[in-house]
Order: C-alpha cells, then structure tokens, then sequence
C-alpha cells in the first residue's frame, strides 16, 4: 500500500506517518522503482499501536525504545512490564499535581465567595504621581 492508504488505514495523516519514520517509529520502508514508499498490514498495525502507547502516556521516545526492545526479539511481558510501571508513576505524579492545584482553585473560590479575592489586588491608577516625570528623578 502507498503512504495515503497507510494513513487512512491507521486512521492519521500522511505527516504523522513521515514524523514517525524520521523519529524511528516506523521502519524506513521499501520504496518502488519510482520512489513511492510500499508499505504493509504490519506497518498499519505498528502505527495503531503506536497511536494506543501514545494514548496511554507513553512518550515517542519510550514508543521507540520498546520497538526496537521488540525487533530485536526476546522483549516479553516480564522484561518490559517496568515501561508501563514508569508510566503509570508519571500518570500518578499528574493526578497528585492537579489535585493539589485543584485544592488551592477550591480555596480561591471560598475565599472570593467570603469577599476576599485574591485576584483583586490593589488597583493601578493611570495618574502619575505629580513632578516624578521630566524632572531628573
């Protein structure tokens, strides 16, 4: 299949798929005589998968370290369960994150309900004070 049946069948755009051959994503594919990339089902399958790892937190960067743990062969369950344990890590630090920031929007919101907004802070006048400009200060 040609680049534009690749990405219709993985359901992305043509540039996804040429960012994922420059980034390793992708194996470089074989080309025909007239230049044209040739692809296969095993291409579509890699690059859902791919999209799928991305879906679930994984960088590019750990998408291409655990394909090619993969081509070389021998990667397992066991030998790779540590990528999704570092993941996981990572979507537990975010939950922690916002948690906090959505405790302290709570507490603005309470304290602008009782009157004391933390976001209304002292007003800027437009007045300069008198004799500060143009004269050496």
């Amino acid at each position: 299949m040609n680049i534009g049946e690749l990405a219709r069948s993985a359901e992305v755009n043509i540039d996804t798929v040429r960012f994922y051959e420059r980034r390793g994503v992708l194996p470089r594919p074989d080309r025909r005589p007239s230049g044209y990339r040739v692809y296969t089902n095993a291409t579509v399958e890699r690059l859902r998968l791919a999209r799928a790892l991305q879906s679930l937190g994984f960088t590019l960067n750990e998408i291409v370290d655990a394909f090619h743990a993969s081509d070389r062969g021998g990667a397992t369950c066991e030998t790779e369960r540590w990528r999704l344990e570092a993941v996981l890590e990572r979507l537990d630090a975010k939950i922690r994150d916002l948690r906090r920031t959505r405790r302290e929007v709570a507490e603005a919101l309470a304290e602008c309900a009782a009157g004391r907004c933390r976001f209304a802070g002292p007003k800027l006048s437009s007045a300069r004070p008198p004799g500060r400009l143009g004269d050496g200060a």
